[in-house]
Protein backbone atom coordinates (compact mmCIF):
# COMPACT_ATOMS: atom_id res chain seq x y z
CA UNK A 1 0.00 0.00 0.00
CA UNK A 2 1.15 3.30 -1.01
CA UNK A 3 1.82 6.27 1.31
CA UNK A 4 -0.44 9.47 0.70
CA UNK A 5 1.72 12.74 1.59
CA UNK A 6 0.39 16.12 2.86
CA UNK A 7 1.94 19.22 2.89
CA UNK A 8 1.42 22.73 3.50
CA UNK A 9 2.55 26.89 3.54
CA UNK A 10 5.48 26.51 1.56
CA UNK A 11 4.86 30.44 0.86
CA UNK A 12 6.96 30.86 -1.95
CA UNK A 13 8.25 34.66 -3.05
CA UNK A 14 8.91 35.05 1.18
CA UNK A 15 12.48 34.83 1.86
CA UNK A 16 12.79 32.92 5.86
CA UNK A 17 15.32 30.38 6.83
CA UNK A 18 16.33 29.94 3.32
CA UNK A 19 15.61 31.60 0.28
CA UNK A 20 12.52 31.57 -1.52
CA UNK A 21 14.61 29.91 -3.95
CA UNK A 22 16.47 27.70 -2.07
CA UNK A 23 13.26 26.93 -0.24
CA UNK A 24 12.11 26.05 -3.80
CA UNK A 25 14.71 23.42 -4.85
CA UNK A 26 14.47 21.45 -1.65
CA UNK A 27 10.48 21.14 -2.04
CA UNK A 28 11.34 19.82 -5.46
CA UNK A 29 13.95 17.46 -3.91
CA UNK A 30 11.52 16.02 -1.12
CA UNK A 31 8.60 15.71 -4.36
CA UNK A 32 11.07 13.37 -6.56
CA UNK A 33 12.28 11.23 -3.18
CA UNK A 34 8.06 11.00 -2.46
CA UNK A 35 6.54 10.79 -6.00
CA UNK A 36 8.04 6.68 -6.10
CA UNK A 37 5.68 5.67 -3.08
CA UNK A 38 3.05 8.54 -3.27
CA UNK A 39 -0.53 7.62 -3.47
CA UNK A 40 -1.34 10.73 -3.92
CA UNK A 41 0.00 14.00 -2.98
CA UNK A 42 -2.17 16.77 -1.48
CA UNK A 43 -1.08 20.48 -1.43
CA UNK A 44 -2.51 21.48 1.38
CA UNK A 45 -2.93 25.56 0.19
CA UNK A 46 -0.36 28.74 0.45
CA UNK A 47 1.85 27.01 -1.92
CA UNK A 48 2.68 30.78 -2.59
CA UNK A 49 2.71 34.14 -0.56
CA UNK A 50 0.94 35.66 -2.96
CA UNK A 51 -0.44 34.25 -6.74
CA UNK A 52 -3.23 36.13 -8.91
CA UNK A 53 -4.24 34.42 -12.52
CA UNK A 54 -5.14 36.94 -14.89
CA UNK A 55 -7.01 35.17 -18.16
CA UNK A 56 -3.35 35.22 -19.87
CA UNK A 57 -1.07 36.22 -17.22
CA UNK A 58 0.99 34.33 -14.18
CA UNK A 59 3.17 35.50 -11.58
CA UNK A 60 6.58 35.10 -12.95
CA UNK A 61 9.01 32.68 -10.99
CA UNK A 62 8.62 29.56 -9.59
CA UNK A 63 9.84 27.54 -13.09
CA UNK A 64 11.40 24.61 -10.85
CA UNK A 65 8.40 24.06 -8.57
CA UNK A 66 5.63 24.10 -11.64
CA UNK A 67 8.27 21.82 -14.19
CA UNK A 68 8.28 19.50 -11.36
CA UNK A 69 4.53 19.55 -10.73
CA UNK A 70 4.11 19.00 -14.35
CA UNK A 71 6.65 15.89 -14.14
CA UNK A 72 5.01 14.50 -11.60
CA UNK A 73 1.95 13.83 -13.40
CA UNK A 74 3.17 13.50 -16.51
CA UNK A 75 4.77 10.42 -14.58
CA UNK A 76 1.04 9.62 -13.44
CA UNK A 77 1.46 10.37 -9.61
CA UNK A 78 -1.72 12.10 -8.32
CA UNK A 79 -1.52 15.50 -7.13
CA UNK A 80 -4.18 18.12 -6.05
CA UNK A 81 -4.11 21.19 -4.65
CA UNK A 82 -5.75 23.57 -2.03
CA UNK A 83 -6.35 27.17 -2.21
CA UNK A 84 -4.88 28.74 1.06
CA UNK A 85 -5.32 32.90 2.23
CA UNK A 86 -2.32 33.83 0.41
CA UNK A 87 -3.42 31.90 -2.89
CA UNK A 88 -7.16 31.54 -2.91
CA UNK A 89 -6.91 33.45 -6.37
CA UNK A 90 -5.89 30.54 -8.36
CA UNK A 91 -7.43 30.28 -11.45
CA UNK A 92 -7.56 27.09 -14.09
CA UNK A 93 -3.67 27.66 -14.65
CA UNK A 94 -3.12 24.60 -12.75
CA UNK A 95 -5.94 21.94 -13.81
CA UNK A 96 -5.74 23.29 -17.29
CA UNK A 97 -1.53 23.57 -17.99
CA UNK A 98 -0.72 20.97 -15.27
CA UNK A 99 -3.45 18.91 -14.82
CA UNK A 100 -3.82 18.99 -11.20
CA UNK A 101 -7.17 19.50 -9.77
CA UNK A 102 -7.59 22.21 -7.06
CA UNK A 103 -10.17 22.37 -4.51
CA UNK A 104 -11.15 25.89 -2.67
CA UNK A 105 -13.01 24.50 0.09
CA UNK A 106 -12.28 21.63 2.65
CA UNK A 107 -12.96 18.06 1.06
CA UNK A 108 -13.52 14.38 2.81
CA UNK A 109 -11.40 12.30 1.22
CA UNK A 110 -11.17 8.34 1.60
CA UNK A 111 -7.61 6.58 1.75
CA UNK A 112 -6.40 3.23 3.47
CA UNK A 113 -10.51 2.55 5.13
CA UNK A 114 -9.69 6.33 6.49
CA UNK A 115 -11.99 8.96 6.47
CA UNK A 116 -10.01 12.25 5.99
CA UNK A 117 -10.89 15.59 6.01
CA UNK A 118 -8.36 18.06 4.16
CA UNK A 119 -8.35 21.37 3.74
CA UNK A 120 -6.02 24.62 4.24
CA UNK A 121 -8.03 25.76 7.50
CA UNK A 122 -8.20 29.45 7.03
CA UNK A 123 -11.68 30.76 8.35
CA UNK A 124 -12.67 27.67 10.30
CA UNK A 125 -13.98 27.93 13.62
CA UNK A 126 -14.38 30.83 15.47
CA UNK A 127 -12.96 34.27 15.78
CA UNK A 128 -11.12 35.92 12.96
CA UNK A 129 -13.68 37.73 11.62
CA UNK A 130 -11.72 40.37 10.38
CA UNK A 131 -9.86 37.55 7.86
CA UNK A 132 -13.45 36.65 7.16
CA UNK A 133 -14.79 39.51 5.71
CA UNK A 134 -11.70 40.15 3.51
CA UNK A 135 -12.24 36.57 2.11
CA UNK A 136 -15.92 37.08 1.36
CA UNK A 137 -14.08 40.27 -0.70
CA UNK A 138 -11.83 38.23 -1.69
CA UNK A 139 -13.90 35.70 -3.42
CA UNK A 140 -16.79 37.92 -4.79
CA UNK A 141 -16.22 37.66 -8.56
CA UNK A 142 -17.09 41.62 -9.27
CA UNK A 143 -14.15 42.54 -6.56
CA UNK A 144 -12.15 39.85 -8.59
CA UNK A 145 -13.13 41.07 -12.12
CA UNK A 146 -12.70 45.10 -10.73
CA UNK A 147 -8.81 43.79 -9.58
CA UNK A 148 -8.42 41.82 -12.85
CA UNK A 149 -8.41 45.49 -14.51
CA UNK A 150 -4.61 46.20 -12.71
CA UNK A 151 -1.90 46.14 -14.55
CA UNK A 152 0.05 42.81 -13.87
CA UNK A 153 2.67 44.59 -12.56
CA UNK A 154 0.86 47.05 -9.95
CA UNK A 155 -1.39 44.37 -8.71
CA UNK A 156 1.08 41.61 -7.89
CA UNK A 157 3.12 44.69 -6.58
CA UNK A 158 0.28 45.51 -4.33
CA UNK A 159 -0.15 42.04 -3.47
CA UNK A 160 3.30 41.56 -2.48
CA UNK A 161 2.54 44.54 0.00
CA UNK A 162 -0.26 43.32 1.24
CA UNK A 163 2.08 40.32 2.42
CA UNK A 164 4.48 41.72 3.91
CA UNK A 165 2.13 43.56 5.97
CA UNK A 166 0.60 40.72 7.12
CA UNK A 167 3.85 39.16 8.02
CA UNK A 168 4.32 42.09 10.79
CA UNK A 169 1.96 40.13 12.77
CA UNK A 170 3.12 36.63 12.22
CA UNK A 171 5.12 35.99 14.79
CA UNK A 172 2.15 36.63 17.66
CA UNK A 173 -0.62 35.22 15.27
CA UNK A 174 2.00 31.67 15.18
CA UNK A 175 2.22 31.35 18.90
CA UNK A 176 0.26 28.50 20.17
CA UNK A 177 -1.16 29.67 23.78
CA UNK A 178 -4.12 26.43 24.59
CA UNK A 179 -5.94 24.09 23.14
CA UNK A 180 -9.51 25.64 24.16
CA UNK A 181 -7.76 28.98 22.12
CA UNK A 182 -7.12 27.31 18.95
CA UNK A 183 -10.19 28.05 15.83
CA UNK A 184 -9.21 25.14 14.48
CA UNK A 185 -9.38 22.53 17.27
CA UNK A 186 -12.91 24.49 18.53
CA UNK A 187 -14.01 23.52 14.77
CA UNK A 188 -12.97 19.93 14.50
CA UNK A 189 -14.71 19.64 18.31
CA UNK A 190 -17.89 21.08 17.00
CA UNK A 191 -18.09 19.50 13.83
CA UNK A 192 -17.07 15.91 14.44
CA UNK A 193 -20.91 14.47 15.37
CA UNK A 194 -21.35 15.76 11.32
CA UNK A 195 -18.59 15.21 9.46
CA UNK A 196 -17.21 11.54 11.37
CA UNK A 197 -13.97 11.84 9.97
CA UNK A 198 -11.11 9.78 11.55
CA UNK A 199 -8.40 12.44 10.35
CA UNK A 200 -8.30 15.79 9.91
CA UNK A 201 -5.60 18.07 8.15
CA UNK A 202 -4.60 21.66 7.81
CA UNK A 203 -2.15 24.03 7.18
CA UNK A 204 -2.46 27.74 8.18
CA UNK A 205 -1.86 27.40 11.54
CA UNK A 206 2.01 27.41 10.67
CA UNK A 207 2.68 25.28 13.81
CA UNK A 208 2.87 21.01 13.89
CA UNK A 209 -0.16 20.25 16.23
CA UNK A 210 -1.44 16.89 17.10
CA UNK A 211 -4.75 16.89 18.72
CA UNK A 212 -6.55 14.10 19.64
CA UNK A 213 -10.97 14.75 19.40
CA UNK A 214 -12.16 14.58 23.05
CA UNK A 215 -14.79 12.07 21.35
CA UNK A 216 -11.87 9.66 20.48
CA UNK A 217 -11.03 7.72 18.17
CA UNK A 218 -10.57 10.63 15.43
CA UNK A 219 -7.55 13.34 15.52
CA UNK A 220 -6.67 16.89 14.17
CA UNK A 221 -3.12 17.32 12.66
CA UNK A 222 -1.81 20.49 11.73
CA UNK A 223 1.04 19.74 9.43
CA UNK A 224 3.13 22.97 9.63
CA UNK A 225 4.81 24.35 6.97
CA UNK A 226 8.07 24.80 4.93
CA UNK A 227 9.93 28.75 5.73
CA UNK A 228 11.13 27.36 8.83
CA UNK A 229 9.79 23.67 10.48
CA UNK A 230 9.52 21.88 6.92
CA UNK A 231 7.38 19.22 8.06
CA UNK A 232 4.72 17.17 5.85
CA UNK A 233 2.10 14.69 7.05
CA UNK A 234 2.40 10.82 5.84
CA UNK A 235 -0.30 8.17 5.65
CA UNK A 236 0.75 4.90 6.21
CA UNK A 237 -0.80 1.68 6.24
CA UNK A 238 -3.85 3.97 7.63
CA UNK A 239 -1.82 5.91 10.65
CA UNK A 240 -0.88 9.05 10.05
CA UNK A 241 2.10 10.48 11.12
CA UNK A 242 3.88 13.95 10.76
CA UNK A 243 7.86 14.02 9.14
CA UNK A 244 10.36 16.71 8.97
CA UNK A 245 12.55 17.00 6.02
CA UNK A 246 15.23 19.51 7.19
CA UNK A 247 16.21 18.13 10.74
CA UNK A 248 16.09 20.78 13.63
CA UNK A 249 14.65 20.71 17.00
CA UNK A 250 10.95 21.51 16.55
CA UNK A 251 8.16 21.45 19.38
CA UNK A 252 5.34 19.29 18.27
CA UNK A 253 2.04 20.58 20.08
CA UNK A 254 0.01 17.77 21.44
CA UNK A 255 -2.08 16.70 24.07
CA UNK A 256 -1.09 13.20 24.01
CA UNK A 257 1.94 12.36 26.58
CA UNK A 258 5.49 11.94 25.44
CA UNK A 259 4.72 12.59 21.64
CA UNK A 260 5.55 15.83 21.53
CA UNK A 261 8.68 15.98 19.08
CA UNK A 262 9.97 14.82 15.93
Amino acid sequence: MKNVYFASDFHLGRDSLHTSAEREALICQWLQEVKTNAEKIYLVGDLFDYWYEYNRVIPRGYDLFKSTLLQLRLEGVPIEIFTGNHDLWMGDYFEQDLDIKVHKDPIIAQHHNKTIHIGHGDGLGPGDHGYKFLKSIFSNRLCQWAFSRLHPNFALAFMDYCSNLGDKNKKERDQFKAFEEEWIVQFVETNHTSLKCDYYIYGHRHIPIIYDLTSGNSTYYNIGEWMNYYTYGVLNNGELSLKQYIPNDIKIYSNRTNKNRL
